[in-house]
């Protein structure tokens, strides 16, 4: 696998580098690596195609695909905030029909293991969609975005009550692929995470991905009006980081077993390795596409060097490290200059 360099890689006069083993398996499904796109940040990806070859990546999941054609929200429907956006696009898409006719077979002419993103108003869309992905070529997952209003509970979301998450994912379960783990994606706009985590789990999700973007708001102080058409959108970007590696933590802490998706505002491998340290065996890149289309990739291959950088040799190794007694020295890093000379009484 080519990667490209990233900052902070030992020169070539340096020697070689030391292999990673950065494979990662979800629910039974193996990985080439641990990075994948996040769900509405390139489409199916064939955008991306010009920029790096989608194959690097460990999965690329698609935008959430929907029964029907959409035309999503009006506009405006992005804004720009401190350390992140504002996004009200509204799932606008051309729909399952356009999406097995074009895109799937795209992806897997490419090689790409994709994660197919889901999303429906009722169960039934959800249940319709998942069988109509039988038998179709390179889906790995399917990820169910159940943060969707459910319009026959008077527009409650799916993902806001354990009862209806798991009524989604059970349907999705049943008509789904063989042998293609189905994904749930949870929203932090819950006061329970875990609740929910544990119904979809119970409900037959082999895995979770988390977290959505959270519900925000902006208005402008010159129009005095709400900054979005649609007044509310979801929140993504570096500012929700903290709230999604806490929810990871949770989720993790409760369900060890359950392998996590894990993805809210990771620009850098740094940030990749918190989340795989929290408890996430996998990432997701998204908003950080939008200003550089090649940052998958990048985020890659920095994850690589700093695993190389703090001794590991394997991923699996860090995944849900924090949650562990304290790690040898080899894995928390050098002693600072002068540390071992140091007088221990002071003196």
């Amino acid at each position: 696998m080519t990667l490209l360099p990233a900052a902070g890689t030992p020169p070539a006069a340096a020697g070689p580098i030391p292999e990673v083993d950065l494979a990662t398996t979800l629910a039974g499904v193996e990985f080439p690596n641990p990075v994948f796109t996040a769900s509405g940040c390139a489409a199916a990806g064939q955008e991306l195609g010009q920029f790096f070859d989608v194959a690097e990546l460990g999965g690329l999941v698609t935008k959430s695909i929907l029964l029907e054609p959409r035309a999503g929200r009006p506009t405006p429907r992005m804004a720009e905030t401190p350390s992140g956006m504002l996004n009200s696009i509204g799932l606008q898409g051309p729909g399952i029909g356009a999406f097995l006719d074009r895109d799937l077979p795209w992806l897997a002419s490419r090689g790409a293991r994709a994660v197919v993103s889901i999303a429906g108003a009722r169960v039934e869309d959800y249940a319709e969609l998942a069988g109509r992905l039988r038998g179709q070529p390179a889906v790995a997952l399917l990820e169910v975005n159940i943060s969707c209003p459910n319009v026959e509970d008077r527009g409650a979301v799916f993902a806001c009550d354990p009862t209806a998450a798991a009524a989604v994912v059970a349907a999705v379960r049943c008509a789904a692929p063989p042998g293609v783990p189905v994904f749930a994606k949870l929203s932090p706009d819950v006061t329970d995470i875990v609740a929910v985590a544990r119904a979809c789990v119970e409900a037959g999700a082999g895995g979770l991905s988390m977290i959505n973007t959270l519900l925000g708001m902006a208005v402008d102080t010159t129009t005095l009006r709400p900054v979005l058409a649609g007044v509310t959108g979801g929140l993504s970007g570096p500012a929700i980081r903290p709230v999604a590696v806490r929810c990871v933590w949770q989720v993790h802490a409760a369900l060890p077993e359950v392998p996590i998706l894990g993805m809210g505002g990771i620009r850098t491998g740094l940030d990749a390795l918190e989340f795989l340290l929290a408890g996430a065996s996998a990432v997701s890149v998204g908003t950080a596409i939008f200003g550089d289309p090649s940052a998958p990739v990048r985020v890659l291959a920095e994850l690589r060097t700093a695993l190389v950088e703090r001794g590991i040799s394997r991923l699996a190794d860090v995944v849900g490290l924090a949650h562990r007694p304290p790690a040898p020295p080899h894995l928390t890093g050098p002693e600072p200059p002068g540390a071992a000379d140091a007088d221990p009484e002071g003196t």
